[in-house]
């Protein structure tokens, strides 16, 4: 029996590019360009068909990168941010399909801009206060609620994160372990809405060696990466994912 999975040469062009990126972003390298993933894909499937492709590969990026780094994880910050972004999963799942996915895009995309701007034009001092604690719930559950109609949550949680002046390993850790709990959320939702069909599942198996690949790279790279430039290509990562889905949502 011949698997009915994907097969047309063009997917392929844009998704192995967008998964390898997806694994270097998940290992903390990056960690902006990871939301790059399904509007990539989305030049070849619809958003809902990408969101499910990428699901197996997430969770097997997800285990890697927690197992790359289980002793740096922040467990204080994630005992805040999963419950926040929990809920924004549950409200993702209700609205799945009232909401229009090119809508969140163009929103998560200008936001990010505007964190980015406002970074820019108003750099924090060094004592800068962190963001309030309220400020955060809002943004982790934006986090919750756009990973789970796009796999876009990485620029509403940075926006809080960011300030928070962890270490790079720090920093990757926790993202780590607070995806892994966000995506592993939303396999029953995906399925009850139908996403998690045969076809998209045997094309997700085709793409899963990819993710070590990526994961692996990612590590190597920010392990040995500066603070400074560490957080550089975290902002230029956040500002083409912003121009990326603001573009979408208004093309």
């Amino acid at each position: 029996m011949t698997l009915p999975l994907i097969t047309d040469p063009f997917f392929y062009a844009v998704t192995v590019p967008a998964v390898l990126l997806l694994g270097i972003s998940k290992s903390g390298f990056g960690a902006g360009f990871g939301s790059l993933a399904v509007p990539m894909m989305a030049l070849a499937v619809s958003v809902p068909e990408a969101a499910a492709i990428l699901m197996p590969v997430l969770f097997l990026m997800d285990v890697l990168g927690m197992a790359a780094f289980r002793k740096d994880f922040d467990l204080k910050l994630l005992k805040f941010l999963i419950p926040c972004g929990l809920v924004g999963i549950a409200i993702g799942a209700l609205l799945f399909k009232v909401l229009n996915p090119h809508t969140v895009a163009a929103m998560v995309g200008g936001c990010t801009l505007l964190f980015l701007a406002q970074r820019l034009l108003f750099p924090p001092r060094p004592d800068s206060p962190p963001p309030p604690r309220w400020l955060g719930a809002i943004l982790t559950a934006t986090s919750g609620f756009t990973s789970f109609i796009a796999h876009a949550g990485g620029p509403p949680i940075n926006a809080y994160v960011i300030p928070l002046k962890l270490s790079p390993i720090k920093f990757t850790a926790t993202m780590a372990f607070f995806f892994f709990v966000v995506n592993l959320s939303k396999w029953i939702p995906y399925g009850m809405l139908g996403l998690l069909d045969l076809r998209n599942m045997a094309t997700s198996l085709v793409l899963l060696p990819l993710a070590p690949v990526g994961v692996w790279v990612g590590v190597r790279l920010a392990r040995r990466i500066s603070q400074v430039l560490f957080y550089r290509f975290l902002y230029a990562g956040m500002f083409l994912t912003g121009v990326k889905l603001l573009w979408d949502g208004l093309a």
